[in-house]
């Protein structure tokens, strides 16, 4: 049965009762909690000295005891700079708390993972990752959040060559998953698949060429990403090594130009970009073409522009049908990495996991204002970790049966 969308163009709560925002704030969102009761001297001396002490020695000579005897295991550090919080950009760390803290919820609502929000008082590349080196024997997961671009790409790379533990950048590839099934279920409904698509990226950030590589490894027919200076491509010079290296992943057509001239025919509009893209540019697109408009508070293109010349309308609000919302995919990411100590999260594992959250959507639920589910779907996270632990065998990454 489809999820239902309560009030979609209702006016959100926070604009209703904004004082409500800092009541449910204040004091912070999450806490710590036992799980073993400390009720008298026989429980302190299990739980703490002298018992702990056989549990220390036992690690010491046996390190993968640690996840069988403390909580590391089920447990993700959500680590921010504060350099790209939300839509309110390089805010810094203490800014960033209610974020990690939102982010560290969501894992526990959505997932049943724990999570600590950490957030560093540095934006030196170096820094972040030997402090995170330093912090990880405490974790079986880093989900590292809210990093500006370029950085975030070097960062997550060399985190994941130096630990053996599942490192995942949320703004890249949660959001990239979650597009792919939303995209995988557009075009069945429209009687195609992705290799009959050309799609055009707005925005060359984290998420604009997460989402570029997961298209590619998924078989779309063609993308094209841009950037501020129009597409990127090959012949450019001006190009980061990130974008050189998107240039030569994608744009099969060889497109040039402008976003607005890379528009012209193609099937597939997806916005990362926080700008704005003109009604006579989307008319020009193919017929049921998809527009995914997913920048926030306000999408590259309205709804109500989109719905005039697409077949598919998604954004990233909660207040529209179709909202790309990575509380789709991590949370069930990493409890699936989780279930078979997965030691890295790999591309397999990520398109697996947009399989199962379009999966969640039966063809007889399929309509135009529901190509994804809820974030509510409670069907969401344990498909989602089902599907990626199977991939984590299948790769080779699996530490347990």
């Amino acid at each position: 049965m489809a999820a239902e969308i309560v009030n979609p163009r209702s006016d959100s709560a926070t604009d209703n009762n904004p004082d409500a925002v800092f009541a449910l704030h204040r004091g912070g969102k999450m806490a710590i909690q036992a799980t073993v009761p400390v009720n008298d001297k026989d429980d302190l001396s299990l739980a703490y000295t002298p018992g702990v002490a056989k549990v220390c020695t036992a690690i010491a000579e046996q390190p993968e005891l640690v996840n069988e005897y403390t909580w590391k295991s089920n447990v993700v550090a959500v680590v921010t700079d504060g350099t790209a919080v939300l839509g309110l950009g390089d805010i810094g760390p203490e800014a960033s708390l209610p974020v990690m803290e939102g982010k560290a919820i969501l894992f526990k609502q959505f997932g049943g993972v724990d999570a600590v929000p950490i957030a560093l008082a540095t934006k030196d590349t170096d820094e972040i990752v030997e402090t995170v080196i330093r912090l990880a024997p405490s974790f079986g997961g880093v989900n590292l959040e809210d990093i500006s671009a370029p950085r975030c790409f070097e960062i997550e790379r060399r985190l994941q060559e130096a630990l053996d533990i599942p490192i995942f950048h949320d703004d890249q590839h949660g959001t990239a998953i979650v597009t792919l099934a939303a995209l995988r279920n557009a075009a069945k409904l429209t009687g195609r698949t992705l290799g009959d698509l050309r799609a055009v990226i707005a925005g060359a950030g984290a998420a604009g060429i997460a989402i570029a590589k997961i298209l590619v490894d998924a078989g779309i027919g063609d993308v094209c990403v841009t950037d501020r200076k129009g597409v990127v491509s090959a012949d450019r010079t001006d190009l980061t090594d990130v974008k050189a290296e998107i240039a030569g992943l994608t744009n099969k057509t060889n497109q040039t130009g402008t976003l607005e001239e890379a528009l012209a025919g193609a099937d597939v509009f997806i916005g990362v970009s926080g700008g704005t893209v003109a009604e006579e540019a989307v008319a020009t697109m193919a017929k049921d073409a998809f527009v995914f408009a997913m920048a926030n508070p306000n999408p590259e293109v309205h709804p109500d522009v989109a719905h005039k010349y697409a077949a598919v309308v998604a954004t990233g609000r909660s207040d529209f049908p179709n909202q790309i919302n990575n509380v789709l995919a991590f949370p069930g990411i990493f409890a699936g990495a989780f279930k078979v100590r997965a030691s890295r999260i790999t591309e397999n594992m990520k398109i697996a996991a947009a399989d199962a959250i379009a999966g969640v959507v039966g063809d007889d639920e399929l309509t135009a204002d529901y190509v994804i589910p809820s974030p509510f779907d409670v069907r969401v996270a344990e498909a989602v970790a089902t599907a990626v632990a199977a991939a984590a065998k299948a790769d080779g990454v699996a530490r347990l049966a």
